[in-house]
């Protein structure tokens, strides 16, 4: 919903006290709080601002005297649902239900996406569908498990119990605001609080306020799924491998390790980035290469739990889990095996770290080394598929309707028509707006034929305006006639022939973009189907790229799966270089690609389609 700048901001203005006491008793009422609780999380001095997010949808923002939103609105009214911050909820973390979730789902979550089915592991199985949540960090050490505090907040795609029941595809929470976000962006940006561990403070944190039962409709709702930091009392997803899996012995993460080293190697570092700290080096390079799926590298000598394989996150491959203990040790056992060299810091240098100064490309380990799926790729794969799924659920929120607008300027000839009929000779006309002033002008004029009321008398500007040659038309045969005789048109003929003597621009309106306006005019997709290498149909799509919600690598991609068939991305040929790209399907498969234009919200009417393979 943050994920990009807010608009439509305006200067933030203190609450009245009477505004103030009312927002006080609503957190009070809906949350099920007591009145100091209240006067903690709806401070003296808390201030609103108005804003617009970047999908257009407006809402208030209620902030600290120190600027950190507390609760915000989505929706025109006051009286909109509360939701509390991330700042907010920091204060008070069981103010909302929770979810559990591991750290590398926590980046795609900030990145925009929802929290899907898979990325669950702990939840409350009676939360309801459009229930308000946080969702928390879930470290799964084996020594004191912990839970951080909640990094974001959202409503419940569907209930609990259905989570339960085993479902493994779909949305479980759509994100409202997370840690990171521009929303959050706009406070102090202080640190996340210290994780707690699993049931510790339970008991103090869940208790309820004495006068709980005559709260709202929000104490109904904190019954129903008392909020907790006791994972304990709430469910593990069925789609969550068991946590409760043996930790690798230090031995197998050394092995780990020097595998992650050996990926690292292998995906060639550039030379000119050496010399690397070496904690640099160990975070850009070793961490992201271990192994996405560890147990497929290196056995697990821990015992299996019934029907499973165990598989300990790869989040418990770090150095102090090694035999090692020390980064420093590890590379210096590295360098022995003459996998890399290292440099100690010199002594009046502030940096104390090792220097990690080249990689041997060449070693015998590094060649027998085989690649395989690490934790960077499967973050990259995760941020790629939520990248489009927001854009596909922006082009659904937004009806995902694609406006057209062909404009006029006045250009040469017209320009002084323009002047004398009142009109700002800098702006842009649709078609109406000129029509409506050109109508105005004759009304005023005068200029309505008494004879014939179809026809138009034309005064001196109109005659210089039209009398001129139209853009495009050349000298010779095929030029205009001279129409210095003519004393009258028809409004419709008059109408045509000043547009076509005016500067043609357009206007491209999609949602969640920046409307785009160019000179000249517009042409429709070109989708034409033809015969290629002997009997071989292929269908080739160009002249997208004005329409905005169409990328070609996107296109390809998604048709190739649709028509299940090649799809290839080039220029277009025969013309210069930076014209365009054409998109070319595997057979005649001219349906499917109107089918996905129009589903990108792309009308019909801004849609060519020619079928060159059939024989005349």
């Amino acid at each position: 919903m943050f994920k990009k700048p807010l608009s439509g901001t305006k200067t933030s203005a203190p609450l009245r006290s009477s505004d103030r006491r009312k927002l006080k008793q609503r957190v009070v009422s809906t949350f099920g709080i007591s009145p100091d609780d209240g006067d903690i999380l709806v401070p003296d001095g808390i201030q609103s601002m108005k804003f617009i997010t970047h999908l257009d949808e407006p809402g208030i923002a209620y902030l600290s005297s120190a600027g950190d939103p507390l609760w915000f609105t989505l929706g025109k009214s006051t009286d909109d649902e509360l939701v509390p911050t991330v700042y907010t909820l920091w204060k008070r973390r069981d103010l909302l239900p929770i979810l559990s979730t591991p750290a590398p789902v926590i980046p795609v979550l900030i990145g925009g996406a929802d929290l899907m089915i898979p990325g669950v592991v702990h939840h409350a199985p009676s939360l309801r569908e459009n229930q308000l949540v946080s969702i928390v960090q879930y470290n799964h050490s084996r020594e004191t498990p912990t839970i951080s505090p909640p990094l974001a907040v959202g409503r419940m795609a569907l209930p609990g119990d259905m989570i339960d029941a085993g479902q493994e595809k779909g949305k479980a929470v759509y994100v409202l605001h997370t840690w990171k976000d521009h929303l959050w962006e706009m406070g102090s940006k202080g640190d996340v609080p210290e994780p707690t561990p699993i049931g510790s403070g339970a008991e103090e944190q869940t208790s309820q306020p004495a006068d709980s039962d005559a709260a709202g409709d929000g104490s109904q709702q904190a019954a129903d799924s008392p909020p907790t930091n006791d994972l304990s009392n709430l469910t593990i997803s069925p789609s969550w491998s068991d946590p409760t899996v043996p930790p690798y012995t230090p031995q197998e993460i050394t092995s780990l390790l020097h595998i992650s080293l050996l990926q690292a190697i292998s995906t060639s570092i550039p030379a000119s980035s050496f010399p690397i700290p070496a904690t640099i080096f160990y975070t850009n390079h070793i961490l992201p290469s271990r192994p996405a799926f560890p147990a497929s590298i290196v056995p697990h000598s821990g015992p299996s739990p019934p029907d499973m394989s165990p598989c300990p996150s790869s989040s418990d491959i770090t150095i102090k889990s090694s035999t090692h203990k020390s980064l420093t040790t590890f590379l210096k056992a590295e360098e022995k095996s003459s996998l890399l060299t290292l440099k100690a810091p010199q002594k009046h240098s502030q940096h104390q770290d090792v220097l990690i100064t080249s990689v041997n490309l060449k070693h015998p380990s590094v060649a027998g080394h085989h690649r395989y799926v690490t934790v960077k790729d499967v973050e990259a794969t995760a941020a790629k598929k939520a990248l489009k799924e927001e854009k596909a659920k922006e082009l659904e929120d937004g009806g995902g309707e694609v406006e057209v607008t062909e404009l006029w300027k006045p250009h040469q000839a017209t320009t002084a028509l323009f002047e004398g009929m009142g009109g700002n000779t800098t702006n842009l006309y649709s078609l109406l707006e000129a029509k409506t002033l050109l109508n105005s002008y004759i009304s005023s004029k005068s200029l309505v034929n008494p004879y014939e009321q179809a026809y138009i008398n034309l005064d001196p500007l109109l005659v210089a305006c039209v009398s001129s040659k139209s853009k495009g038309k050349s000298k010779g045969k095929d030029a205009e006639p001279e129409l210095k005789p003519l004393e009258f048109m028809r409004r419709e003929e008059l109408t045509k022939a000043i547009m076509e003597r005016m500067q043609s621009w357009y206007e491209v309106r999609a949602e969640g973009r920046d409307p785009v306006r160019r000179k000249g005019t517009i042409s429709p997709i070109h989708l034409i189907t033809k015969v290629r290498q002997g009997r071989k149909a292929s269908t080739l799509i160009s002249g997208f790229e004005p329409f905005l919600v169409v990328n070609a690598e996107d296109m390809a991609e998604e048709l190739r799966k649709v028509c299940a068939g090649a799809t290839s991305v080039a220029p277009i040929p025969g013309k210069p270089a930076g014209s365009g790209l054409e998109v070319l399907v595997q057979g005649k498969q001219s349906k499917a690609v109107v089918d996905y234009l129009t589903g990108r919200g792309i009308p019909k009417k801004w849609i060519e389609v020619q079928d060159l393979s059939v024989k005349k």
